[in-house]
């Protein structure tokens, strides 16, 4: 076993013991915008102390011993808006800090992702979307590309809606992490258009959209970005109980949902669990193609923890069970198809052990332990052709630094041994591989009056131990580092700079494979010889964000050496029928940008509207496989007290630059409604919501689908979903 982890973290630990001393007060009230309420049980958080409250029956919360500085006061509860209020605390001073949360209207994200730390998206170092749970409820959709999908700068990649998942800013694969709680959920996913990641949207907190390299925190398969799936219960508690119910009901597909969550907390103790289940029948896409055959989902999900919070110290385990069964659409084209579908099953553990709010020169710190179990099954006609296994044990330990004058930030370190195998028909890999991966990490951070810069640095080494003697044990060390600054050019108005260096080792598909692969419908020859991708970009973001307006721009360049790709070489497999293809290096560069603007007309409308673009190709000018198109979108947001109604056009231009024997995708403009309206009282929320979608019925494809031209996207439909939420 290796003992690194345990030595450094007891090394903290130790070095860290000291007595806190006592400062100034923050208190205030929480009300509802629309009527004045008062809001019970909403947390409050210091985001630079990671200190966190609850609000009592009368919407009061107070800190009490804050040292003398400038802080920022968070407020969350979920199914509203987050808002944040900026306070300055002189020594043994009191400050008062009322804070309104509001359903409709602009609204304040707040990201742990980017950092590491709670912070708004809008001060964020690094471009930050984010999707709250009544918005993920309001979407209805499946997968979580579905749920993600039309974010700025997020598209989706699917094999039908049981199996969606995030691309961002073109990057696809193993480039993109998807994570719960900052720890990757040891899915197959990112190495095959079939697989789905095993994510139940409708029971997180909140989901999290990283756009670029976030390598620095979380690893080479993040080269580009992370997407964070945020459960709530990692590092707070809170008394008494809360929790929801939401129902789902769909035409199109006869989707029907239903989810629940319970949270008890007793003293310092807190008790949890929820569970869900969804299933859709097979949808039909637009215009008069019909039915698309076998596209049927079948999810489950459930989870249980406990925790333990004092002031300094937490710890807490969680125990997640994800199945799902889900069809891949039937090859209308082929004369005798293939009827197929993957039961997927993962069990998770993970174990949460820190400390915070220390007077030391490490102040707080998280130590996780996660061991994930994933298994699918690829079913023909119910008889089990392959199986797959995928064991990922995980660790991860950041360590919050004490503030000196300007200088604040954290390290920390991360590792985890993967084992994976295949058994059956499609065996890409004959024998077991072990992958094991160490690094160590440091992100720093000073901030003056009106700039902040941000650098940071990783080392990384990943190991790949094939049990088959005839392939070749490979070792990867590599380096990503970043620079990055924050200017406030006038009252809500700033500009971002990047830069970054980011490494990636190849995944072991990609050295590995050799076999027909239906997920991507080509006969893959891996490439034991691979090197490390290393990629240098920029990115530049203009934002302004007041009571009126809140908008932000972004331009990204990057340029990768040894860019991984999965080349055709025009000859055909004659037992499958796939064409073949190997994986192959090239330098490549990727080139876009993404506009987004709110803006408060009057009290009860706001215009929205937004933009994105990536161009990705090759040095020889040949454009890379599966990039989404020119994309923008225009809609409206009415709203008068509880109510909200949201009519938009999302108009997608036609994708000419295209790879290889890769189809050409045409444009097209999709109309979408969606509304709701909330019942709001001192310990109850009731959302009702409806989403009209593809009003049209328009008949379009997803370009970055593997089978985009037997499984066209969803045609008119509506979904209703109601949610309660008490606290």
């Amino acid at each position: 076993m290796d003992m690194r982890p345990i030595l450094i973290t007891a090394l903290l630990f130790v070095f860290s013991a000291a007595v806190f001393g006592q400062a100034g007060k923050i208190s205030g009230t929480v009300t509802l915008s629309d009527d004045g309420s008062v809001m019970h049980q909403v947390s409050i958080q210091i985001a630079e102390l990671k200190r966190i409250v609850f609000t009592d029956k009368n919407g009061y919360y107070e800190f009490t011993n804050v040292p003398a500085g400038k802080y920022t006061i968070h407020a969350h509860q979920e199914g509203f808006n987050d808002a944040s209020q900026k306070v300055e605390l002189l020594a043994g001073g009191s400050e008062t800090v009322d804070i309104k949360l509001s359903i409709a209207g602009l609204k304040e994200q707040v990201t742990v992702t980017a950092s590491g730390t709670e912070e708004s998206a809008f001060e964020a170092i690094a471009s930050v979307s984010t999707l709250d749970s009544s918005q993920i409820t309001t979407r209805a959709a499946v997968g979580l590309g579905d749920v993600l999908d039309n974010q700025a700068g997020v598209s989706k990649r699917s094999s039908g809606p049981g199996n969606s998942r995030p691309v961002i800013r073109g990057f696809d694969g193993d480039r993109v992490m998807v994570t719960n709680d900052g720890v990757s959920v040891g899915s197959l996913a990112s190495q095959s258009g079939d697989h789905a990641e095993p994510v139940d949207t409708l029971a997180v907190d909140r989901i999290e959209v990283v756009k670029g390299p976030a390598t620095l925190l979380y690893g080479s398969n993040a080269i580009g970005g992370i997407v964070n799936a945020i459960s709530g219960h990692d590092e707070e508690n809170h008394p008494g109980l809360r929790g929801y119910l939401s129902t789902i009901g769909g035409t199109n597909s006869s989707q029907a949902a239903l989810s629940g969550g319970l949270e008890y907390g007793i003293g310092r103790w807190m008790l949890w669990g929820s569970g869900s289940g969804q299933r859709t029948g097979d949808y039909t896409a637009g215009g008069d193609f019909g039915k698309v055959v076998n596209s049927f989902t079948r999810n489950a999900n459930g989870t249980g923890g406990f925790g333990y919070y004092a002031d300094k110290f937490f710890f807490n385990s969680n125990y997640n069970y994800y199945q799902s069964r889900y069809g891949i659409p039937l090859d209308i084209f082929e004369e005798n198809p293939e009827d197929r579908a993957l039961n997927v099953h993962r069990n998770n553990v993970k174990f949460n052990l820190g400390f915070r709010d220390v007077n030391a020169f490490v102040t707080g710190g998280k130590f996780t332990v996660d061991l994930s179990r994933y298994k699918h099954t690829e079913l023909e006609d119910d008889i089990v052709g392959t199986t797959f296994r995928n064991n990922v044990d995980s660790y991860r330990a950041m360590f919050d630094q004490k503030k000196y004058g300007k200088w604040t930030g954290r390290f920390g370190f991360q590792g985890f041994q993967r084992r994976f195998s295949t058994v059956g028909i499609e065996t890409l890999i004959d024998g077991p591989v072990v992958q094991d991966s160490f690094a160590v990490f440091a992100l720093e951070e000073l901030k003056f009056e009106r700039v902040s810069l941000q650098f940071g640095a990783r080392v990384e080494n990943n190991r790949h131990d094939p049990k088959n003697p005839e392939y070749v044990n490979r070792s990867f060390t590599g380096f990503s580092g970043a620079a990055g600054a924050r200017f406030d050019l006038w009252k809500g108005g700033a500009f971002v700079a990047n830069y970054t260096h980011a490494y990636r080792a190849p995944a072991l598909e990609e050295l590995y494979n050799n076999g027909p692969h239906d997920g991507t419908l080509t006969f893959e020859i891996g490439n034991p010889n691979l090197k490390a991708e290393v990629s240098d970009g920029i990115d530049f973001s203009l934002r302004q964000q007041n009571k009126k307006l809140r908008a932000e721009a972004n331009f990204y360049y990057y340029k990768f050496r040894d860019f991984v790709f999965l080349a055709p070489t025009g000859e055909t497999d004659e037992d499958s029928g796939f064409s073949i293809a190997e994986y192959l290096q090239g330098d490549s560069r990727f080139l876009g940008t993404e506009l987004s603007l709110d803006y408060t007309a009057t009290p009860w409308l706001n215009v929205v509207t937004g933009l994105d673009y990536v161009s990705a190709e090759l040095s020889d000018g040949t454009p890379l496989p599966r990039i989404a198109p020119l994309r923008g979108r225009f809609g409206l947001d009415l709203h008068y007290k509880n109510l909200s109604v949201k009519p938009d056009v999302i108009g997608v231009a036609d994708q000419s630059k295209v790879f290889v024997n890769e189809t050409r995708t045409p444009g097209y403009a999709v109309f979408n409604i969606t509304g709701s309206y909330v019942i709001s009282q001192q310990h109850f929320a009731h959302v009702f919501s409806v989403n009209a979608f593809n009003l049209t019925d328009k008949l379009y494809y997803n370009h970055n689908s593997f089978i985009k031209n037997i499984s066209p996207e969803i045609g008119r439909g509506l979904r209703l979903s109601y949610t309660v939420r008490f606290f």
